[in-house]
């Protein structure tokens, strides 16, 4: 059959015109004469002329003996293991030690850690900071350790840390420097991340010092951090390991409450703690406003721990390590454990409270409910807001920081936290005393809170509260009986 009949198919016009040697009619003759082609032909026939057009410009694009291959339009992504759902918990170098560090006395602290309760309670970090490097790359471009500090090497230094059950982190600066002028990672952040990598380190914490000029930066701090972000998931996406657990320490510049939960899992929002109660309290009232924004895979971080340094008293401790902990912020210990007291050791393993900070249900933390000394949404770096409230795995989190220079009493209505049920008792669980303090009906008061010190209460629903109680609501605005009869107007006509 000639190639034109191959192409019309199976009609019997035109059959019939082949057997009888004439020429064939064309379909609009055929149309013409009444002749016409069934649903079932023209199907077939326009499947048959698509199949030979395609044929045509497979061979076309892909010739004999051609080594093209098919790509598919859209590669299935890489899928990138998530890291740092809960706040990170461990020990830091920096607070205590700045620059005088060496691996010895990184590896005597990951055994204290353990030999000290620290990791049994929960503490599973061992962080390097600043200073562990020569002061110039490798002819290579590659960061060198300190052959003074880390003769060993970092990759011995990490498996001995990951030996011992730790995680190991590691820090970079996204500028030409780091703080303490030791190479940074501005530029390098792809090879900078690899070689972390290979040097077995999990955590980075990302420092923001020697920031280059506009005119070659071209970004401002949210693309600065963008690009380390960017190097550690293509990273994961290459090596198939998990991703850096990475740490912003960009001390609130631009709001990254707002945008570095894209990037990373903590981010710092205030400058550097200082071991004493002003800086501890300026803190505080910092993130009473954006407490809201920490949850799972991503937390404000409220600075390293000062507990066990400088002029912190044992109840400004108590005090600085509940805020850290029921915020949701990272709890990275500062401190020389060689010379820990026991009652540092004491508030650092409080499981109670860390159970709050690592609660595998609830992501969120405590926010203000009422400012106390000030009217509500004050800015005060002396009287932070008091009274604050959060959801748990086990009940609600009453938080009251007391921030007078002599004891007081705090009393609350428990409606004034939004996650207590109106019409309900509460069983109240100090979890300082780790004692339970009987059932609050509508109020509670926590007696004798002293100087810069906190109370920490666990409050379980345990039930309706007692008939009979008046008035009817404990808010009386709008409190209305069924048949119309206001409250609060009875009240104020008394």
């Amino acid at each position: 059959m000639s190639e034109k009949s191959s192409l019309l198919g199976n009609s019997p016009a035109f059959s019939a015109a082949v057997e009888a040697g004439q020429p064939p009619e064309s379909g609009e003759e055929l149309i013409t004469k009444g002749r016409r082609w069934s649903k079932q032909d023209r199907i077939w026939n326009f499947l048959i002329v698509l199949c030979s057009t395609a044929a045509i410009l497979t061979i076309a694009y892909f010739p004999p003996g051609s080594t093209r291959s098919v790509r598919p339009s859209h590669p299935a992504e890489v899928e990138v293991e998530r890291v740092g759902r809960l706040p990170a918990m461990g020990w830091n170098t920096w607070n205590s030690f700045w620059c005088d560090i060496d691996e010895t006395l990184v590896l005597e602290h990951a055994q204290l850690m353990k030999t000290l309760g620290l990791a049994d309670a929960g503490y599973n970090h061992v962080n390097i900071d600043d200073c562990y490097s020569e002061k110039k790359r490798d002819a290579d471009g590659n960061i060198v350790a300190s052959a003074i500090k880390f003769p060993s090497g970092m990759k011995n230094l990490t498996d001995q840390i990951h030996a011992m059950g730790f995680k190991a982190g590691i820090y970079s600066d996204s500028g030409w420097f780091t703080c303490q002028m030791y190479p940074g990672s501005f530029q390098n952040e792809a090879r900078d991340a690899k070689l972390f990598q290979d040097w077995g380190f999990d955590y980075l914490k990302y420092d923001s010092c020697t920031v280059p000029f506009d005119g070659l930066l071209k970004e401002g701090q949210v693309g600065k951090f963008k690009r380390m972000a960017n190097a550690i998931q293509e990273l994961a996406k290459t090596s198939g390991k998990p991703p850096l657990q990475f740490s912003l320490c960009q001390w609130g510049w631009e709001q990254p409450w707002l945008w570095a939960r894209e990037f990373g899992q903590s981010w710092r929002t205030t400058g550097d703690i200082e071991a004493n109660w002003r800086s501890v309290a300026n803190i505080i009232n910092r993130n009473s406003f954006i407490a809201w924004a920490s949850d799972f895979y991503g937390h404000n971080d409220l600075d390293m721990l000062e507990i066990g340094n400088g002029e912190l008293t044992y109840e400004e401790s108590k005090t600085h390590f509940t805020v850290w902990a029921l915020l949701k912020s990272p709890l990275l210990i500062g401190t020389d454990l060689r010379r820990a007291t026991n009652q540092t050791i004491e508030i650092l393993t409080n499981r109670e409270i860390i159970a709050i900070n690592q609660d595998p249900v609830v992501g969120t933390g405590v926010t203000p409910f009422r400012w106390g000394v000030n009217p509500d949404w004050t800015f005060d770096n002396t009287h932070p807001a008091q009274y604050w409230s959060g959801k748990s795995e086990n009940g609600t989190i009453i938080m009251l920081i007391n921030t007078l220079d002599e004891p007081q009493n705090m009393t609350f209505k428990l409606v004034e936290s939004p996650w207590i049920r109106a019409g309900r008792q509460y069983t109240v669980r100090d979890l300082w005393t780790h004692t339970d303090n009987g059932t609050a009906v509508r109020n509670f008061t926590a007696k004798a809170v002293p100087p810069h010190g906190v109370a920490a209460l666990l409050l379980k629903d345990a039930g309706d509260e007692p008939e009979g109680i008046y008035p009817p609501c404990v808010e009386l605005e709008w409190c209305t009986h069924r048949n119309g009869t206001r409250y609060d107007q009875m009240e104020s006509e008394l």
